[in-house]
């Protein structure tokens, strides 16, 4: 991150960036795929009662994870978030590419750790059909507004990113046709898997193009309607900022 003078405001290294980016990732996927097995198995047929227990183990795990590890490496887990924020001063384009293969990376170790915890195989190829029209306009939709959410927290009450973007994402599972994946590392990932949370692999790619387009329209259209003003793009890093000037 860069301050008003060009000088770096995250002191922390690449390498423990990028660590912290699979880690949570990892963990965010245990979150989402064992909670949908766990959900699935106890609500004896019943999917609503998946749905509401896999969203909001997903909302709380992901509102934890953002407190964890937002100080070290800004908490993306998300492709979409990652270029986003390097479209806007945030992260260091050469950055993008360490950002991306860990959040990808650490997507399938936590999908293949949550296949193992219910005793199924590592990985398996998910026959979960979510292809349509209607649902790749869901994945647009859900994307936009996942980064509406951080663009408008980030530049007026960066403290509330957390519980904004886990709250919007528990809310999304349910006003959005294909449940709100918003995530290219989590669409690939859970490709992997086939339980209540996989997605067929055919159907990928167009997940993942509803992502692109759907984050790219709403940072153009926070870039307009809340222009940053200088150091904003690392606002999520304020606290860790304030400790490393305190020398704690």
């Amino acid at each position: 991150m860069k301050s008003p003078q060009g000088k770096p405001r995250h002191h922390v290294s690449l390498n423990r960036r990028v660590v912290a980016e699979a880690v949570g990732t990892g963990m965010l996927l245990m979150a989402v795929v064992g909670s949908g097995i766990m959900g699935e198995r106890l609500a004896a047929g019943n999917t609503a009662i998946a749905l509401l227990a896999n969203s909001l183990a997903t909302g709380a795990a992901l509102f934890a994870l953002i407190l964890t590890f937002g100080p070290i490496s800004g908490a993306h887990f998300n492709p979409a978030v990652t270029f986003s924020d390097a479209s806007q001063g945030g992260l260091l384009w050469r950055e993008v590419p360490a950002y991306i293969l860990a959040q990808i990376g650490g997507a399938f170790i936590g999908v293949a750790l949550a296949n193992t915890m219910f005793g199924l195989p590592v990985f398996f190829a998910s026959r979960h059909i979510r292809s349509g029209a209607s649902l790749l306009l869901s994945e647009g939709i859900a994307t936009f507004g996942l980064l509406a959410v951080i663009w408008g927290c980030v530049r007026f009450q960066s403290s509330s990113v957390p519980f904004a973007v886990a709250a919007y994402i528990t809310g999304a599972y349910w006003f959005t046709s294909s449940t709100s994946f918003a995530n290219p590392a989590v669409t690939l990932a859970r490709a992997a898997t086939d339980t209540f949370a996989g997605i067929r692999p055919s159907d990928v790619p167009g997940f993942i193009l509803s992502h692109i387009a759907g984050a790219t329209a709403a940072t153009g259209l926070f870039r307009w309607l809340a222009p940053a003003s200088p150091g904003c793009t690392d606002a999520v890093f304020i606290e860790h900022n304030k400790q490393k000037e305190n020398g704690t």
